[in-house]
């Protein structure tokens, strides 16, 4: 933490202690003397210097022209960007002098899941508070950021920022770097929030390395990167909140509901627009463990004794994270091994089975079987950072799968919207005609789009749970589907419950025409 008194900041997010200067302390501060030469061109020079009486370290930048940015961001400090101890404007030049940070730079695919989701929670914060300060970066790049010792991010070289201007069309000044830059930075119109939008795309891209093929992020990515401004997200943070729905499941049996739209909307935006990232403190209660994780037969679905205290709200959600490894022989791995290849820290579900009177939780690993072998799982539950922290890892015991050659499910044919009125009101079904092909334990992971193809919502139940609730498809929630002028359809993703004989139907990306159903248009009267 910084000395100094508190301070909220406009977005209510984050308290900061802050450190203040008067103007006698920034004048005797003003001698460095100069340590080496950072960088130089024929725009700026970035040196690292001490200051002469505290021996401090520093970055001094002298910058070519008037950087009026510089100057306002002195005014409005954040935990998230470089600290503005000098900013003094000449009519030719401007000299900043800034907080040094030691850390590191995102490197292509050097990320965990955990920490890039964070460092994409940080960059959204920080990009909110800056685009509500009328601040475009206009140079978002993994170069541009930095992870510090604390753990968190600081944004850095506003060299190429802006105040947006609502009278303006296009920049007086074509900045930023070839490759993160979208179509508007040069000169096509003015900048604002939406080309650090673009931009912020590219660069997550690039952290991602090849797990943003992974359909979750290519979809947010692939909308962030638009060339037309006005088919991108218009806001950092419709773009937090895409990266916020995690895996949010219901489980009934071997079924699972996932519940993200609605569930994000009534339980953890309150939460997100108010919180502070957690630091997970040592002195802590670390979370029990999940006991018994295991494989349920030949499903390829895993199971563990529910753990109610971890997430925010055990009557809503619990959440874990989880790891996956193959091996070629049945030789249980440490979870301190190189050998996990795919991890998630983002499953929360607000429902349980009891299995022999025990809370069981439960999640199919089927889809992310990529070849024959033994493959294991481990699984934590994760703290809130408030009241506990995270448990150990536990690891399952070995499932053989050799179902790398088997055929696919049939996928689903003529799929069809149906509404149904029940105790809650009428709500919608995806359903399909050849039910018969499908084992009872094998669920249907339904995808609704809306008429510009983007992504709106998504469930998974199981053929056992829709026959038990004497239901004929998959029900989605009516209040995702109401924009005025909408139009919605819907693709089915069968995931097997019997890996050795039949793998998952595949779900082609992009997903051609074949595999949708047709539209529903939206009309007041429908709901």
């Amino acid at each position: 933490m910084f000395p100094g008194g508190n301070q909220k900041y406009d977005s209510g997010v984050y308290e900061l202690k802050i450190m203040s200067f008067s103007t006698s302390e920034r004048k005797k501060n003003m001698e460095y003397e100069e340590i080496r030469e950072i960088k130089k061109s024929e725009k700026s020079i970035v040196c690292l210097v001490r200051a002469k009486e505290s021996h401090q370290t520093y970055i001094r930048k002298v910058l070519k022209g008037q950087h009026e940015v510089y100057k306002q961001m002195q005014s409005w400090p954040h935990p998230f960007l470089p600290k503005l101890y000098e900013v003094v404007m000449s009519e030719s030049d401007t000299m900043i002098i800034e907080e040094y940070i030691e850390g590191t730079k995102p490197t292509s695919g050097g990320l965990t899941e955990k920490q890039f989701r964070r460092v994409v929670k940080e960059l959204c914060c920080v990009l909110e508070f800056l685009h509500g300060k009328g601040i475009i970066h206009r140079d978002l790049k993994p170069s541009n950021v930095l992870i510090a010792k604390d753990g968190h991010i600081r944004l850095i070289d506003f060299d190429a920022a802006r105040l947006h201007k609502d009278t303006k069309e296009q920049d007086t000044r074509l900045l930023g770097t070839r490759g993160y830059a979208p179509p508007e930075q040069y000169g096509f119109a003015q900048t604002d929030e939406r080309t650090d939008i673009y931009s912020l795309g590219k660069m997550l891209e690039q952290i991602l390395g090849e797990k943003a093929q992974r359909s979750r992020y290519k979809r947010i990515i692939r909308k962030c990167t638009r060339l037309d401004p006005d088919k991108r997200y218009q806001t950092i943070h419709q773009v937090r909140r895409a990266f916020s729905q995690g895996k949010w499941i219901t489980l009934c049996g071997a079924s699972a509901l996932l519940l993200s739209a609605f569930l994000w909307k009534a339980v953890w935006e309150p939460f997100a627009e108010h919180e502070e990232i957690p630091v997970m403190d040592p002195m802590l209660q670390a979370l029990p463990a999940p006991e018994n994780p295991r494989w349920d037969g030949e499903t390829g679905i895993g199971l563990w004794s529910n753990v109610p205290e971890s997430g925010i709200d055990s009557e809503t959600s619990v959440h874990y994270k989880y790891k996956l490894c193959r091996r070629d022989t049945a030789a249980p791995p440490g979870i301190e091994d190189e050998v996990w290849e795919k991890e998630d820290d983002d499953l929360r579900g607000n429902m349980w089975n009891d299995v022999d009177g025990i809370p069981t939780f439960d999640w199919n690993f089927t889809s992310e079987f990529w070849e024959n072998g033994f493959y294991y799982f481990a699984v934590a539950a994760v703290g809130d950072g408030v009241r506990y922290t995270d448990s150990p890892y536990v690891i399952s015991d070995a499932f053989e799968y050799t179902g790398a050659d088997a055929p696919p499910l049939p996928s689903p044919t003529s799929l069809c919207w149906k509404m149904r009125e029940l105790d809650q009101g009428w709500v919608f079904f995806a359903t399909w005609d050849n039910m018969e092909d499908y084992a009872d334990s094998d669920s249907f992971n339904v995808t609704v789009y809306d008429k510009n193809n983007e992504y709106v919502t998504n469930n998974i139940w199981t053929k056992e749970y829709m026959t038990e609730k004497g239901y004929e498809g998959v029900r989605i929630r009516p209040e995702f589907m109401t924009e005025k002028g909408g139009a919605y359809r819907f693709t089915v993703e069968v995931q097997t419950s019997r890996p050795n004989e039949y793998k998952s139907s595949p779900m082609p990306e992009p997903v051609p025409e074949e595999y949708f159903s047709p539209w529903y248009y939206y009309s007041n009267e429908d709901v």
